[in-house]
This record gives C-alpha cells, structure tokens and sequence, in this order.
C-alpha cells in the first residue's frame, strides 16, 4: 500500500469515537491502529482514550474533543509513523468507561452453612446484583483485557466470579463467628452488615486491576423451602423449652411429644380394616403407652422447680428415693445434739436415742408407731 493510499484512507477517518452500538461497552477498542494527523478525537464525558504501542501505554486522553496533533499532545510523537513521512499515527486506542455500571446480575450457591441456633446445616444459596467502577483504565487493560476488544458478557462475568467467591466465604465466616440464626439471616436482618463486609473483602481481589465494586444491590440469602420450614419447628420447639423453663421444661416437652407422637401413630394405623388394621390398631395402641409411660417417667424425673430433688420413697431404685431413705435413718441425739444413725444408743455419746420414724422396708413408705402391716403394700411391718 502507498503513501497516497494511506492517506486517502485516513481521510476518511478523520472523526475518531466510540459509535453509538458500542456506548454501553466498558471497554471499547477502536478497530484501526492507523490514525491520520489532525484527525479529530471525541471522548465522551464518561470515558477516557487510553493510547498503547507495542503494549505499553503512552497516554491518555480525557473527556472533549481533541486535534491529534504531537504540537498539542506531545505523547503523539512517540506514535509518529516516519514511513508515511509523520501523516499518520500508528497507535492501539482503547475507550474506557469511567462511570458506574449499576445493576449487574449474579447469583449462585453458597454451599452447606451450619445454622447456630440449631446446629443443623443447611444449603444456602444468593442471587442480587451489584454496581462497578473503573477507576484505572491503565491497569484494567494491561493486567485483565489485554490488548483485545472485550464483550460486556466476559469483563463483567468475570468480576461476578469474584463477589459470589467473597460472598461465599464472608458470609459462611459471619454466621458462624456471630452466631446469627440463618432464618434472621436470609430474612434480611443482617444484609448491611454482610454488604460491608463482601464489599471490603473484594477489595483486594479487584484493586490491582483498576476496579472497584461500589455496593451490592437486591441482596438475598435464601434457602429451600423444606429447610425454612423445619428450621422454623425447630426454633417453636426450642422457645417453648425455653418458656417451660430449663431441663424440667425440656423433659416436660419431650413427653407431650412422645404423647403426640404416639397418640399420631395410632390415628395413623388403627383406621383400617382387616388383617392389616387390626395389627396396626394393636401397635397404636402399644405406641400409646409408651408415650404415657414417657410422660410419667419424665414427670417423676424432672426437678421442682426451686431446684431441688423431691423425695420421692416410692421409688427407692431413683436418686430421690435414695436420698429420702437416707434421711430417714439418721437422727439428732438429744444429749449431744450430734446426727447419728438410728438405734437405740447414741454412737457419739452412748446415751440412748430417741425414737425415729419407721418406714417400710418393701414399698419405703413411712409406718405408724403401732402399724403392724404398711398400709401401702401390706407388707408386714419388722
């Protein structure tokens, strides 16, 4: 190609800018290194023309229109083609978008997240968006795009990698360092805070190619449907432990399950006909009282409520029992005021003792003075 051709040719692209199809490009090459002298450049008032040869930058125009002339803009002389006797540039022109891209799509799973509440874990998904900036087209282009024309679609799915990746990670760490329930966490309760801090997490993962990411936006943490529900019974079943009052309130509440749930398998089976519901009808009714006896063995079991254990003599194989007939076989010796065990003789002072209470020797419970027979179990008294 001639002299004349080249120049003929740069006539024609005297007017340098971004066209219109391309105004929503972050980055915008244009397609022709050859760049006639004099020819006039426009920069939009949201954009920079970053100039490259060779790979290296060797500068960069701001907003306005612009004669590319060295006598204005002396980096141009570094440009200057001598074959064509200084009539054409010879440059890589990339325009950058400076403004804010808002509303950029991404979402996807977070992964198997630990409920504090509960400690049950459950699957944890995210999807919103977010808002960008370039704040340094230089090394945007240089450490990410390359010397390369480069699509909405790739640049900006790029950096969705990069939120989701600090959103991963921040949140799970959030959750299980503050201890937040994840029902108040994918209600919305704590987006401010995990918004803080996946926007400064992500920091170092994009500085260093000139951009920043301004702010998340519809921001949601969300779980399956089945896993809100049984994390909702189980927060109901842990308040109404909680209302009951400690260990007796959980044992209170275990047996109404039991009976509940004994009391449902029975409904369930002892419906039906023949062979089959009689059978069912016999293990519902089984089901049934296991769930009496449930509730009567955590009912004995469970402490009063002033934190002490009741004697319970009925029961002499329990911790109550025992310590009732324990009790009962001491006695305060009424010359020395010392606790010995029953007899007849003090065996601190020798003095003889009074008489204590008697109590039955098969069923525990306490006897008359005169009682020949416990008139509990019948058992004849010793």
């Amino acid at each position: 190609m001639g002299v004349m051709n080249f120049i003929k040719r740069g006539v024609q692209e005297l007017m340098i800018a971004r066209p219109d199809e391309a105004k929503e490009y972050a980055i915008y090459k244009h397609p022709d290194q050859t760049i006639p002298n004099h020819a006039q450049l426009t920069v939009d008032s949201d954009e920079i023309a970053v100039f490259f040869k060779d790979g290296k930058v060797e500068g960069k125009i701001g907003p306005g229109r612009h004669t590319l002339n060295s006598s204005n803009i002396p980096f141009l002389s570094n440009l200057v083609d001598s074959f064509t006797g200084a009539n054409v540039f010879i440059s890589e022109i990339f325009f950058v978008s400076i403004r804010q891209f808002t509303e950029i799509k991404f979402g996807g799973r977070i992964g198997s997240v630990e409920d504090p509440k509960s400690g049950v874990p459950v699957e944890t998904m995210v999807h919103g968006d977010f808002a960008l900036m370039i704040t340094d087209p230089e090394k945007l282009i240089l450490g990410l795009t390359g010397m390369r024309q480069a699509d909405n679609e790739s640049f900006f799915g790029w950096f969705k990698q990069q939120v989701l990746k600090v959103i991963r990670d921040q949140t799970a760490e959030l959750i299980v360092k503050q201890h937040w329930p994840l029902l108040d966490v994918v209600s919305g309760a704590y987006t401010e805070e995990i918004e803080v801090s996946v926007i400064e997490g992500v920091k170092k993962h994009v500085d260093h190619y000139g951009v920043r990411i301004v702010a998340l936006g519809n921001f949601v943490l969300s779980i399956k449907d089945e896993d809100e529900i049984n994390l909702k019974k189980l927060y109901t079943d842990a308040a109404y432990v909680r209302m009951a009052g400690g260990m007796q309130g959980f044992q209170s509440f275990a047996a109404g399950k039991a009976m509940m749930g004994a009391g449902e398998g029975m409904a369930s089976g002892g419906g039906g006909g023949g062979e089959g519901g009689g059978g069912n009808g016999m293990l519902g009714g089984a089901a049934l009282g296991v769930g009496f006896g449930m509730a009567n063995m955590f009912q004995n079991q469970a402490p009063p409520a002033n934190g002490n254990q009741a004697p319970n003599p009925a029961a002499g194989h329990l911790d109550g029992g025992t310590t009732s007939q324990a009790q009962s076989n001491t006695v305060v010796c009424t010359s020395c005021n010392k606790t010995v065990a029953t007899g007849k003789f003090c065996a601190e002072c020798g003095q003889p003792l009074p008489a204590g209470p008697k109590f039955c020797s098969n069923c525990g419970a306490k006897l008359n003075e005169t009682s020949k027979f416990c008139s509990e179990c019948g058992t004849k008294s010793e």
